[in-house]
């Protein structure tokens, strides 16, 4: 008798703005006891998940304690984690935190299943947009080219497509045109997703799904001209990768964290 083979499950976790101290606040949310809430969440929601991807921004005062304390506190859920670089994380104490997993910080290649996710590096050294440079979208296409798996995933931490929030929007992947060019040239890829926009955000472009994540810690209210909080509450997103290339995928969020948002220490 055949058996069905089970979906891969991926847990993503977005935008933890971790500080060296856990009092620590982002926009006046205690951004460790936020994430706590989370994975709290995850535990009893996600017992068997296959992989983590964290997707940048997971420090934001770049401090080695902070990156050292995340590490730590993901390896209990005993899933691989592979690792993004958002724009206010800082590559050299983060990658001494995470010495011993070179092989799964971004840029790098992950085969799982039936799957390949290829994971980018779109921060700019000391700017908040993000950007691909030839290398990067060579990287791109050699990686769908020469992936082991029939279904692809990509995984970036700024987001590609416009959000429809004018001061959130200059801030998306300037080379956007060529990337969805080596995308588009590429049938397998199936996925692309990203942090960086603190909110949930789930489209299709040329049969290709398109998503992104709420934080873990403040989000960011869309739509919005100006820079502007939301009301929803932190979360993470899980996803079904199937056999045969589909995506089943939601958001959970957490309930009962309330915050008075200060603006005069914005962080952002």
């Amino acid at each position: 008798m055949t058996h069905p083979v089970q979906p891969l499950r991926v847990v993503q976790l977005s935008d933890f703005h971790l500080f060296a101290d856990t009092d620590g606040k982002l926009l006046g949310l205690n951004t460790q006891f936020s994430l706590e809430a989370v994975l709290d969440r995850v535990r009893r929601e996600q017992p068997d998940m296959d992989l983590i991807l964290a997707t940048g921004d997971l420090s934001q005062d770049g401090s080695y304690e902070s990156y050292q304390r995340l590490a730590k506190t993901l390896s209990g859920f005993r899933a691989p984690i592979y690792w993004l670089e958002g724009n206010h994380d800082k590559p050299a104490p983060m990658l001494r935190a995470l010495r011993g997993q070179d092989n799964r910080v971004s840029p790098c290649v992950a085969d799982i299943g039936n799957w390949t996710l290829v994971l980018l590096d779109s921060t700019i050294p000391g700017e908040v947009p993000g950007d691909l440079f030839d290398e990067d979208l060579k990287f791109l296409d050699d990686a769908l080219r020469d992936a082991a798996g029939e279904h692809l995933l990509v995984c970036l931490h700024h987001h590609p497509v416009p959000m429809g929030s004018e001061w959130l929007d200059t801030q998306l992947v300037g080379s956007a045109e060529r990337f969805f060019e080596v995308i588009d040239a590429h049938p397998r890829v199936r996925g692309i997703l990203w942090g960086h926009v603190h909110q949930e955000y789930d489209d299709t472009r040329n049969g290709v799904r398109l998503l992104a994540v709420p934080s873990t810690c403040v989000q960011f209210k869309p739509g919005s001209a100006d820079f502007a909080v939301d009301d929803t509450s932190p979360g993470y997103r899980w996803l079904d990768l199937h056999a045969d290339g589909g995506i089943d995928t939601a958001v959970s969020r957490v309930e009962g964290i309330h915050f008075e948002v200060d603006m005069s220490v914005k962080g952002y």
